[in-house]
């Protein structure tokens, strides 16, 4: 867990759950990614599943997402299966693996 005080620069893998309320600027590779709403990623996501209600700058690579209405996200999605809650933005492409690019 990365507490809202918290702010990391450079790149996080891990292969286990995070839960980021915190700040982080770099890519992130995970299991499962928790993102609190105060929370700004600025990089790209890579995750098997993720359930995002914050700031992201950056693309997302995801098998299972899950967008809430609190999110706000800049770049490009790629997703297995997708929910996106009413409220949410989302400003770039959607395409689901294994559709042309």
């Amino acid at each position: 867990m990365i507490a809202s005080d918290v702010e990391i620069t450079g790149n996080l893998s891990a292969k286990v759950d995070l839960h980021i309320d915190g700040n982080v600027e770099g890519d992130i590779t995970c299991e499962s990614l928790v993102q609190g709403e105060s929370s700004k990623i600025t990089g790209s996501i890579s995750a098997k599943n993720a359930r995002l209600s914050g700031h992201i700058d950056g693309s997302i690579t995801c098998g299972q997402l899950v967008i809430l209405k609190s999110a706000r996200i800049t770049g490009d999605v790629h997703y297995d299966a997708l929910t996106i809650e009413q409220g949410a933005i989302v400003d770039g492409r959607l395409s689901p693996y294994g559709s042309a690019k």
